[in-house]
C-alpha cells in the first residue's frame, strides 16, 4: 500500500514538474523587429519600447493568441530580417514601394504619412526648391524612403545619411547640415524637443504604411493581414493612432 502511495506521489510530482514546460511549449511567439528611434511610432519610454508601431502589433497578437518577441535593429536590416526568416514581422512607419514589395509581403496599409522638412527658424531654405545648391547637404535616415527620394531627387554629393532621425537634428542644430528630410510625424516630436527649429509648411512625399511578412510564409501573412484588416474596420488602429498623435 505505501509503495502505491509513493508511486502515485510520484506521478503527480511528475505532472506538476512537466506541466509548465508543455505550456512553455506550446505558447505561440510572434517575433518582430524594428528601429526603436522613430517616435510616435516606436520610442523608449522609461527603457520600455512604445509607440503606435508596437501597440497595433500588440493588438495583433492580442487577437490571435501570440506573445511578441521584439528585436531593435537599425533601419536597414529589417527588411533582411524579414525575407531571410530570422523575424516573423518588421515594421517602423515603414512605406509600402514597389521595389521593397520585390523582397517582402506588405499588408494592408494601416497609416499614411508624409516626408515634411526640418530647418533651423534662421534658414533661408522656405521650399523645396531652396534644397538645390552646391553648399546644401540634406540630413536623412539611413534606407528610409527620405533617403531615397532625396538621393534621387538632389543627388549623392548632397545627402548626409544617419542612423536615427535624432542623429541627423543634431547635425542640423549643430551647423552640419542644412536640412532634415523624415516623417512628419517624428518631426514634430524633433521640433517640439529642440528650440531653434521649424518644419517647412510644404508635402515633400505622401506615403503608405505597411507591415513586413515573408513570401514565404503565406498562411502567417493572411492571419496577421486579416487581424489587422478587423483592427481596422472596429476602430481599434484609429484609437491607438489617436492616442500619440493629436487630430489638431
Amino acid at each position: 500500500m505505501k509503495k502505491m502511495i509513493s508511486l502515485l506521489l510520484c506521478a503527480i510530482l511528475c505532472i506538476a514538474c512537466f506541466a509548465p514546460a508543455a505550456m512553455a511549449a506550446d505558447t505561440k511567439v510572434l517575433k518582430v523587429a524594428t528601429n526603436v528611434a522613430f517616435p510616435p511610432y516606436e520610442y523608449y519610454e522609461d527603457e520600455k519600447a512604445v509607440g503606435i508601431d508596437i501597440d497595433i502589433i500588440q493588438a495583433i497578437c492580442d487577437k490571435l493568441g501570440y506573445t511578441m518577441e521584439l528585436s531593435d535593429m537599425e533601419f536597414g536590416s529589417i527588411i533582411t530580417a524579414v525575407a531571410s526568416g530570422k523575424v516573423d514581422i518588421g515594421f517602423g512607419a515603414i512605406t509600402i514601394t514597389e521595389e521593397r514589395a520585390k523582397s517582402v509581403h506588405f499588408t494592408t496599409s494601416y497609416s499614411t504619412g508624409i516626408q515634411s522638412i526640418i530647418v533651423k527658424e534662421d534658414s533661408p531654405i522656405a521650399s523645396v526648391d531652396d534644397l538645390q545648391g552646391d553648399k546644401i547637404k540634406i540630413g536623412v535616415q539611413q534606407d528610409t524612403t527620405g533617403d531615397i527620394y532625396a538621393t534621387g531627387d538632389f543627388g549623392e554629393d548632397h545627402i548626409a545619411r544617419f542612423n536615427k532621425g535624432a542623429d541627423a537634428v543634431q547635425a542640423l542644430l549643430t551647423g552640419k547640415i542644412s536640412a532634415v528630410i523624415i516623417d512628419n510625424s517624428p518631426a514634430e516630436t524633433f521640433v517640439a524637443q529642440n528650440k531653434g527649429l521649424k518644419i517647412l509648411p510644404t508635402v515633400y512625399a505622401e506615403e503608405d504604411y505597411g507591415f513586413e511578412l515573408s513570401y514565404d510564409n503565406e498562411a502567417l501573412y493572411n492571419e496577421v493581414n486579416g487581424a489587422l484588416e478587423e483592427l481596422l474596420k472596429d476602430g481599434t488602429v484609429q484609437k491607438i493612432i489617436d492616442n500619440y498623435i493629436s487630430a489638431d
